[in-house]
């Protein structure tokens, strides 16, 4: 059977190594998972971009329910004929509707995501974050660390403060660029998501995404410049008494805050 023919603009770098392809699908296994992590251990799946099916194989293996996700026809086509019980969908999935996938259920989530789209792959994952409790998968190694970087790590984004809200993300090992074909140019990480135990966030969700959002736009000044449109719209009257609480952070740059200090910004800056 010809193989797939790698495209360039859907940023497909195949997977050839068996051990790496199951090395990754035992990140969401029971005996790979965090032991809070574990009930997850027996959730359908849900592999995003599967190829020519390397890691598909080793998700196969498990024998829990396993559907794909493949925007590329070619590559759909290719798996049709290799494993014809798979149940492979043509779509592309972040614009696809999650809620036709194991309706009513919740899943993992696990792939070798392409470098081009990884950073919006992980904003579907948060969207749908009460639905996917564990996410796994190979992504470029800078963004792999850079949604796990913690408070104080120069790496730390909004996509790392985000996250990190709601999942515990672990940076799992490296995989060499010549494991695949073609070869990309850079590194690649294998990180994993396991949701945590919190149930509210403490504030609104959209203004606390706003909040950092706005705090990652100038990331090398501290928060008091970043922060300043906010903080001129505060009212002169209570601007006093509404910043002493944060006076401290605002000399810091926004990569050193925790979420519950990303929190307390929210609530303080933004005021209904």
């Amino acid at each position: 059977m010809k193989n797939v023919r790698a495209k360039k603009s859907l940023g497909q770098h195949f997977l050839n190594d068996e051990h790496i392809a199951s090395r990754i699908a035992d990140t969401i296994s029971v005996r790979e998972l965090p032991e809070h992590a574990r009930p997850w251990g027996d959730l359908p799946i849900l592999e995003i971009g599967p190829g020519m099916g390397i890691l598909t194989k080793y998700l196969m293996d498990t024998g829990r329910p396993l559907e794909c996700v493949e925007l590329d026809s070619e590559s759909v086509g290719f798996l049709h004929n290799l494993y014809p019980d798979l149940n492979v969908v043509e779509a592309d999935f972040l614009k696809m509707d999650l809620d036709t996938v194991f309706p009513g259920r919740d899943m993992a989530l696990i792939g070798n995501f392409p470098y081009n789209i990884s950073s919006q792959i992980f904003f579907r994952v948060l969207e749908h974050r009460d639905r996917i409790p564990v996410a796994a998968g190979m992504l470029q190694k800078e963004v792999a660390e850079r949604i796990c970087a913690a408070p104080g790590n120069r790496d730390r984004g909004i996509l790392s403060v985000l996250l990190q809200a709601w999942y515990d993300c672990e940076y799992l090992f490296t995989v060499e660029p010549y494991v695949f074909t073609p070869p990309p140019k850079v590194r690649s990480g294998v990180l994993r998501l396991t949701r945590n135990d919190r149930t509210d966030l403490g504030c609104d969700p959209a203004d606390f995404k706003k909040v950092v959002k706005q705090a990652f736009s100038m990331r090398r000044k501290t928060l008091r410049n970043s922060l300043a449109p906010l903080l001129a719209a505060i009212p002169a009257a209570i601007a006093a008494d509404t910043l002493a609480p944060i006076e401290p952070l605002l000399t810091e740059r926004p990569e050193r805050l925790s979420v519950d200090q990303f929190v307390l910004l929210t609530n303080l800056l933004i005021q209904k």
